[in-house]
């Protein structure tokens, strides 16, 4: 009789511990990283809130990384340097065919698509250049070398008859480009983000900016040239005090992982996502975007099998 009682108190203990912390066995007490990005973009914002919900509700320890972005994070994934990672979704489909800028294809895959991304070419407002065509022969930040954003603006250009060489660019972050256009040192810079970009922002705030129309043809050839990950669409009036909307094109964007990465860590950190999904919302906007039902949709990026059995777990 006394070994049964402690028995059932062992089983008890038990069934309090794993209630108190519901995580998978497979978490150590490492410390995990989020790639996020540049710290004035959405990736790094919404990366340092996510790794703060997840630290909480798994009782473990995690961080967002600055980091060049799209290509950078897929690159740190892929290696393990990081735990999960924003990507761009052409830049993700990139790594898993090893093309453009991967030498060989890497082994990630997608855990969720977030939220569509958006193409900015920023000017100054009293700016003489209309049009993205005008950026032949002017200093323009195209993006940070292993960024998604460079990887876009090379096409931008191309789909649109500039000649990349006849364009200056200093290869800044998004932080550097914003501090660089304010002092006179460069004529505009591409980003790429959610809106509104925080930094960018910011920056319309001190001083009357512009955003230069991307073309519908200019996507299509885009499209036809790369990739079919994009689609036309429109930067909304009122954003970044524009007085117009402004015409351009929207990537997917998608949280990836280590194909490595065990099912069940999986699983924890989507439920620590969507459970998160609305208090992230309240500090970044984006976030209010994340959907269960298009979160499945990231082809030609495979879906990681402990998503797969989150979202089938959910239908059920």
């Amino acid at each position: 009789m006394r070994r049964l009682a402690a028995g059932a108190l062992a089983i008890t203990l038990l069934a309090v511990l794993t209630a108190c912390n519901p995580r998978a066995s497979e978490w150590t007490d490492a410390e995990y990283s989020i790639a996020s990005g540049g710290s004035t973009g959405v990736y790094y914002d919404y990366g340092s809130h996510l790794a703060e919900e997840l630290s909480a509700s798994l009782d473990i320890t995690m961080g967002a990384q600055e980091t060049a972005g799209s290509v950078d994070n897929l690159l740190r994934v892929s290696s393990g340097e990081a735990l999960i990672g924003f990507a761009q979704g052409d830049a993700a489909a990139d790594a898993v065919a090893g093309t453009g800028a991967f030498d060989a294809p890497l082994e990630v895959q997608a855990l969720a698509r977030l939220y569509d991304e958006y193409v900015q070419v920023v000017v100054r407002g009293d700016s003489e250049i209309d049009d993205v065509g005008d950026l032949a022969g002017r200093t323009i930040s195209l993006g940070a070398e292993n960024s998604g954003v460079n990887v876009i603006a090379a096409r931008v250009l191309d789909a649109a008859g500039v000649d990349l060489g006849s364009v200056r660019n200093p290869q800044l972050d998004l932080s550097e480009s914003i501090g660089a256009m304010e002092r006179g040192e460069i004529d505009g810079f591409f980003w790429v983000g959610g809106l509104p970009t925080p930094g960018v922002a910011e920056l319309s705030e001190r001083s009357p900016v512009r955003l230069l129309p991307i073309e519908q043809e200019w996507v299509n050839e885009v499209n036809e040239r790369y990739s079919h990950a994009y689609r036309p669409a429109d930067v909304p009036a009122g954003t970044y005090g524009l007085v117009d909307s402004a015409p351009t094109m929207a990537v997917p964007n998608y949280l990836v992982t280590a194909a490595a990465t065990p099912d069940a860590v999986v699983r924890d950190v989507l439920a620590g996502l969507f459970d998160a999904r609305l208090r992230i919302a309240g500090e970044v906007p984006t976030a209010a975007l994340l959907d269960r039902r298009s979160a499945i949709f990231t082809g030609p990026v495979p879906l990681h099998p402990g998503a797969v059995d989150y979202y089938r777990d959910l239908r059920g």
